[in-house]
């Protein structure tokens, strides 16, 4: 799992899709931050992180994962991955892995924000945290699902736009119709945002995440005993 988890930083970081995720995210984080905060002199960083997720989140994901499995079926390494001594386990966990390093190294610079607002007055550093922990989560969910898409096709721009339907669906569930609320992602993080840990949304968002990795590796051991 290290080597499939250092092989996808690399080809983040020796190309330009790490650094355009990055300054993507960063951009939005400026956006709202200049919003939400800065125009209402206000240091809560909750709405920063809210918005960002509800809209970063739909740019952000798809980029990140559409080149995950379709990159390897469409330049036929895919073979020589599946019958590798890596287990199918091992492979999308890693894979995984990576793509959230990205997301956590964007968070992590994102605290920039939390020293403007800190030279203006005083934000409340375990709102941040909790807005950052959930974001987290969100995250990973939203990586979840661009996986799953990405093991479906060998084109990536189709495991793309399919990332971005998934999303929209999960983030806007609610909104579409009250018998699809229990889908809706961004309402789990909306205490996360306003400064709660809540346990229960904790739970929801990481079996979100379970089962998208889990219908992942479900594609995938499907494709290998077709090999």
């Amino acid at each position: 799992m290290t080597a499939i988890l250092k092989k996808e930083l690399k080809s983040y970081f020796l190309s330009p899709i790490g650094y355009v995720v990055m300054a993507i995210f960063l951009l939005c984080f400026s956006v709202f931050f200049y919003l939400t905060t800065f125009t209402s002199a206000s240091v809560d960083l909750g709405g920063v992180y809210y918005y960002t997720a509800l809209y970063g989140l739909i740019i952000i994901a798809p980029i990140l994962t559409m080149r995950m499995f379709a990159e390897e079926r469409k330049t036929g390494t895919e073979q020589l991955l599946l019958t590798s001594p890596v287990g199918i386990f091992k492979i999308v966990i890693g894979k995984f892995l990576a793509a959230l390093v990205v997301i956590l190294l964007t968070l992590i610079i994102s605290l920039m924000f939390f020293a403007i607002t800190s030279y203006f007055g005083k934000p409340n550093i375990m709102s941040v945290l909790s807005a950052m922990i959930g974001f987290v989560f969100i995250s990973m969910s939203a990586i979840s699902i661009g996986m799953f898409a990405s093991s479906l096709t060998e084109n990536q721009i189709i495991a793309g736009v399919l990332t971005v339907g998934f999303l929209v669906i999960s983030l806007f569930a609610g909104s579409i119709s009250p018998v699809l609320s229990g889908l809706t992602l961004i309402e789990y993080y909306l205490q996360f945002a306003q400064g709660v840990i809540s346990l229960e949304n904790t739970i929801s968002l990481l079996l979100f995440t379970f089962v998208f990795i889990s219908l992942t590796m479900i594609v995938m051991q499907r494709r290998k005993l077709v090999k």
